[in-house]
């Protein structure tokens, strides 16, 4: 059976190698960004390796926007089999809690959290009806109550709701063959991360390709690095 995946915020970096990961596995691949442009560049690189890559622009913030390409993505490719929540922003590094702009959290939470569960939301009920799927929350080791601290709070908070939201969902579909997991890719060599990080965007890309494969009786509701079990 030929599979159908969807990538957000995938015009570079992390998300670009998932959706060249998946498309290197055979997987028809819909890779998402906000900036059509950018997106468009994304596309030819990843057709230049021959791989069935399609482009499509979404802001993650607009459920909306989510709904609208769910039935797009039916339409036209008549399922999806794998959604990869990997759209995220980081824009306060330099905050403390004390100081932290009630706007800024908001705008990350939009993106960070409400982006995911609008996918969920918008895409979820594909799934359903085929009787199969994989959600996959990328989310980040700064989020783990393991790993709280200071610096980024508004990042690290929603990064942490998301690991909530991935629990919640995957107890709501125990019962079904629709898998939800999340991830953590790491310090890894990206804009994000800076070139200081010792992972590779690669290594960084693969649990989240591992998790949106998985085999049915796959872990449901679990956080991963490196296809291990990290701590929440």
């Amino acid at each position: 059976m030929h599979r159908v995946a969807l990538v957000t915020g995938a015009s570079r970096g992390i998300g670009l190698e998932i959706c060249r990961q998946l498309g290197a596995a055979g997987y028809t691949v819909v890779l998402t960004a906000r900036d059509a442009g950018k997106g468009a560049r994304a596309l030819g690189l990843l057709r230049e390796e021959g791989l069935d890559v399609r482009f499509q622009t979404l802001d993650v913030t607009d459920p909306a926007e989510a709904r609208r390409l769910a039935v797009r993505v039916d339409a036209e490719l008549g399922r999806l089999d794998a959604l990869v929540n990997n759209a995220a922003i980081a824009i306060d590094p330099r905050e403390t809690v004390a100081s932290l702009d009630p706007d800024l959290l908001r705008k990350t939470l939009e993106t960070n959290l409400l982006g995911a569960l609008h996918c969920c939301q918008a895409f979820l009920p594909l799934m359903q009806r085929q009787g199969y799927g994989r959600i996959v929350n990328v989310s980040s080791g700064r989020g783990s109550f393991s790993r709280l601290g200071a610096g980024g709070p508004g990042y690290r908070i929603s990064k942490t709701a998301l690991n909530a939201l991935t629990v919640l969902l995957a107890d709501e579909l125990k019962d079904t063959n629709v898998l939800v997991n999340a991830m953590t890719t790491g310090w890894v060599r990206t804009r994000l991360g800076g070139l200081r990080a010792p992972r590779s965007i690669a290594q960084g890309a693969e649990t989240a390709v591992w998790l949106a494969m998985l085999p049915d009786g796959g872990p449901q509701g679990k956080f991963f690095k490196d296809r291990e079990e990290f701590p929440w």
